[in-house]
């Protein structure tokens, strides 16, 4: 079973804090591509990814937000924390 996560509030915080998904991708070494797939569910991200995004420079989200931003649950029409 695999499971689905809402990323809205990531890529909220992204524009917040980048201003588009490219800064991000490239923030992470990946491309925009990679990322796109990541937030439609089709590629997990990983622990390093997840690491690089709290960094101060680059999303400066703190340790007991993660969950908000990476593992909210896709749940019929409303997402739900883990």
């Amino acid at each position: 079973m695999t499971r689905e996560y809402e990323y809205s509030k990531l890529k909220g915080r992204i524009t917040e804090k980048l201003g588009n998904i490219k800064s991000f991708a490239d923030k992470l070494g990946i491309s925009s591509t990679a990322l796109y797939n990541k937030l439609q569910n089709k590629v997990p991200f990983t622990q390093d990814e997840i690491l690089v995004a709290m960094d101060q420079e680059v999303l400066d989200i703190e340790p007991n937000e993660i969950s908000k931003y990476f593992f909210t649950k896709k749940v019929g029409k409303t997402p739900t924390e883990d």
